[in-house]
């Protein structure tokens, strides 16, 4: 099939192109500048340029390509994750969620796309109560911290236009916390590095839970869903949900870093905010059963625990 991959230098991008090549498809990467296209070009895919805002160039764009299926995989998230300026972090990705969304839907329906999968996340999202994993079936948490609610809101306008659209098979792709090159969580990577300087403590009982997932198996499931499966949202994530108690003590001896300090969350909450706090105290993972039947997919690295060892 012919695929046009919006996104196509990101993280999980960099992954997913050679993969769908390497499964038989004839792939167009959307990038913002020349500068980027070689890359892509290398890995073996054509390139068209388009910044994902601006609805005329993606029209465009997407007329060249003439693609069946259009995976929107654009972010804008170089910068880093400030937890007490959440939004201001997001801001850029919040308009790509919402308005590059509907660019790629308009310009798709003008061009007969047949199927669109698009990414979203699920993690800070989920209902921060009860079970310690969530299914799609849960509804997202209808009381975000306050400095998430504007992200919040571009997560559910993007789920909403592509699951909810009646001219085009919409798949929401809800991705774990992803790890691997180029991610916080890969060699380098922000996270890694606060771990290694034992600059990230455990907050509070530590009880919150992660889910994680490698680029490569995020890979893996977006070519699934390429191929086949019902329109609708799929949470794509590991075999092995952790609480931060478990997690961050554990890839800091994976590193051969000092175990991490312990805050107070009384305390934390000054440095990261309500958002930050609750990453290790309440938040919940993600159940990938749906994904894995519909899929017939299996991550590669079943728990976080072997890909940290094999990449780090």
């Amino acid at each position: 099939m012919k695929v046009l991959v919006a996104g196509a230098t990101g993280g999980l991008g960099r992954s997913l192109v050679p993969k769908l090549i390497a499964a038989g498809h004839e792939v167009t990467g959307m990038v913002r500048s020349e500068a980027s296209a070689a890359g892509v070009r290398a890995q073996g895919a054509s390139v068209v340029l388009a910044d994902g805002l601006d609805a005329n160039a993606v029209k465009a764009a997407v007329d060249e390509a003439r693609p069946e299926v259009v995976v929107h995989q654009m972010t804008a998230l170089k910068g880093g994750i400030n937890f007490k300026k959440f939004d201001e972090s997001f801001a850029l990705t919040n308009r790509l969620r919402t308005e590059g969304t509907q660019n790629l839907l308009a310009a798709s329906h003008a061009a007969g796309v047949r199927r669109i999968i698009a990414q979203s996340y699920a993690g800070w999202n989920l209902q921060r109560v009860g079970s310690p994993t969530k299914t799609e079936d849960v509804p997202l948490d209808p009381n975000p911290a306050p400095a998430s609610r504007e992200t919040m809101d571009g997560l559910l306008r993007l789920e909403a236009a592509v699951s909810g659209d009646q001219a085009i098979e919409g798949l929401v792709l809800r991705y774990a916390s992803f790890y691997g090159p180029t991610s916080f969580l890969g060699k380098g990577g922000e996270i890694v590095e606060l771990i290694r300087r034992r600059k990230l403590p455990l907050i509070g009982d530590g009880r919150g839970v992660w889910s994680f997932i490698h680029y490569d198996d995020a890979a893996d499931a977006t070519v699934r869903a390429v191929q086949t499966g019902d329109p609708g949202i799929y949470q794509i994530a590991d075999d092995d949900p952790a609480a931060a108690a478990v997690w961050l003590p554990e890839l800091a001896r994976i590193l051969g870093a000092k175990p991490p300090r312990h805050l107070p969350a009384w305390l934390a909450k000054f440095a990261v905010g309500e958002l930050g706090v609750a990453a290790f105290t309440q938040f919940r993972g993600a159940d990938n059963s749906k994904a894995k039947d519909a899929f017939s997919w299996q991550p590669g690295y079943a728990s976080w625990r072997q890909g940290f060892r094999h990449g780090l």
